[in-house]
């Protein structure tokens, strides 16, 4: 796996003008990913820790980005990176109140978590296949976003708290999804056609202009088949929490 410095320097350029390379970079320093993520969750993605991997991934991925020799050798600097990401994303989790976690002991038994008294029915080929889908896709619609200068926590932390301003993003999206020409300009340009979405839904461009990150990220999420991201970041239809990332 490890390269001499002067090799990763050279791998990281062509992976930043080569989205071939840079996944040939990624599958290189899996075990690198991996590690970091087992060092700083305790225990192995295997064990109900698959998001916290792909969050690692989609670290990593960001810091090939955004690398400049001048900060150090790189995976020193991608370590950071993937520890500052799992940071985020346990202060989010944190700050879901209400949400039950699965990985929570039962109580009175120390070695058993609720996830463990929940029926045996599933398929584990389906489990594996589904899981291996989610990396995937979660993956490639990082990639999406990092193109345009946005992270997953970029968009997590300008979701809307309020429900009058979910239902302007409702509106929103809604407008847009009958007009498909408004998300290819969002798909190629990254940039909310403020003018037409603002006049078609009815809403205050400064409403659009507040939650630009979440809804680019939104309506993104409706181009390509994202269905799987679709049920992570939001929940727009069912009037749920409007972002669960």
């Amino acid at each position: 796996m490890a390269g001499t410095e002067h090799s990763i320097l050279a791998q990281l350029q062509a992976a930043k003008v080569d989205p071939e390379a840079a996944d040939e970079f990624i599958r290189q320093y899996m075990p690198f990913i991996r590690s970091e993520t087992v060092k700083f969750i305790q225990d192995a993605p295997e064990n109900g820790h698959e998001d916290e991997l792909s969050i690692a991934m989609l670290a990593f991925y960001e810091a090939m980005l955004s690398y400049e020799s001048n900060r150090g050798a790189f995976l020193p600097y991608g370590a950071r990176a993937i520890r500052n990401r799992l940071i985020d994303h346990y202060r989010r989790e944190k700050r879901h109140k209400g949400v039950l976690s699965l990985h929570l002991p039962v109580e009175d038994e120390e070695e058993r978590t609720l996830l463990d008294t929940l029926p045996d029915g599933q398929n584990p080929v389906e489990d594996y296949l589904h899981r291996s889908a989610s990396q995937q896709e979660i993956r490639e619609f990082g990639e999406k976003l990092g193109s345009f200068g946005l992270s997953f926590s970029d968009v997590a932390d300008n979701c809307p708290q309020q429900e009058r301003t979910l239902s302007a993003c409702r509106r929103v999206l809604d407008y847009a999804r009958a007009n498909p020409d408004l998300l290819r300009q969002v798909e190629l340009t990254g940039r909310l056609p403020m003018k037409e979405l603002s006049l078609g839904a009815g809403v205050e461009k400064k409403t659009l202009e507040r939650h630009r990150k979440y809804l680019v990220a939104i309506l993104l999420a409706f181009t390509n088949g994202y269905e799987i991201i679709r049920g992570h970041l939001c929940r727009l239809k069912g009037g749920s929490s409007p972002c669960a990332i």
